[in-house]
């Protein structure tokens, strides 16, 4: 697989791993579709293959980490807050 191919996979993982992880938090969706979109951008002419690989190293370690470890809560009322941790796994 190509390079630019493997960044575009890279790119939709990481949105479909957003939208799973914050699926009832508009706020933090937004927040992760802006991130993702900013640091793509701002990379997108890097011309390095090492950086480049580098770079997809990073994002993949970002989409595990969002995967295995995010842990949201959600108010149950004004004196309780639900903490539930989201995993998912896709290969």
């Amino acid at each position: 697989m190509s390079q630019a191919a493997k960044v575009l996979q890279l790119f939709k993982t990481l949105h479909r791993t957003r939208q799973q992880v914050f699926k009832n938090d508009a706020r933090a969706l937004e927040a992760a579709r802006i991130k993702i979109n900013e640091e793509f951008k701002s990379n997108k002419s890097e011309a390095s293959p090492k950086k480049i690989e580098e770079l997809l190293k990073i994002g993949s370690d970002v989409e595990l980490l969002l995967r295995t470890s995010v842990i949201q809560g959600i108010h149950t009322d004004h004196n309780t807050l639900r903490i539930y941790h989201v995993s998912h796994s896709w290969t």
